[in-house]
């Protein structure tokens, strides 16, 4: 990223996997498991994807508090679970003979047993245990779990 001053801030985002997943991805295939592999590392969570790396000294675990607080914990460290689509679609490309390296079982246990029963959750605490807050039924995260169904079901007993 860089910022407006021009300084360059190397955070580790999930901006990278959106571009890995796209069909006129620019990275090679060393580059693109190399950031998989970081990704897996620092930002996957059971729930999705951290907006940051939790080293960083502005990373916020835990979306709580007023209006503020929440709105700079947004960015800063909450999972957002539509961004496993993403994630699945560069894993497939950059990863295709390798599992996906994600328990689907507590993403599914919220789908079946909590906030709204029957979808996802908006977002999660970048901190364990992630839980879950936002919105209690957020349709881009179900429409990206109900798009890689096939390796959701493929992985658990559904």
């Amino acid at each position: 990223m860089i910022e407006p001053n021009d300084h360059r801030d190397g955070s580790i985002r999930p901006n990278a996997v959106i571009a890995l997943s796209l069909h006129h991805c620019a990275f090679s295939p060393s580059q693109g498991q190399q950031v998989l592999n970081v990704v897996c590392d620092r930002l996957l969570t059971p729930y999705g994807l951290r907006s940051l790396d939790p080293s960083r000294p502005y990373y916020i675990g835990k979306y709580d508090g007023g209006v503020g607080s929440r709105d700079r914990a947004y960015h800063q460290g909450t999972v957002w679970s539509w961004l496993l689509g993403p994630f699945i679609r560069a894993w497939k490309r950059f990863y295709p003979e390798k599992p996906l390296p994600i328990d689907w079982q507590p993403l599914l246990d919220h789908f079946q047993h909590q906030a709204c029963v029957g979808s996802v959750s908006e977002i999660f605490d970048g901190d364990f245990p992630h839980a879950p807050k936002g919105a209690i039924a957020q349709a881009w995260s179900v429409a990206e779990l109900i798009r890689h169904w096939e390796d959701v079901a493929h992985t658990q007993s559904v």
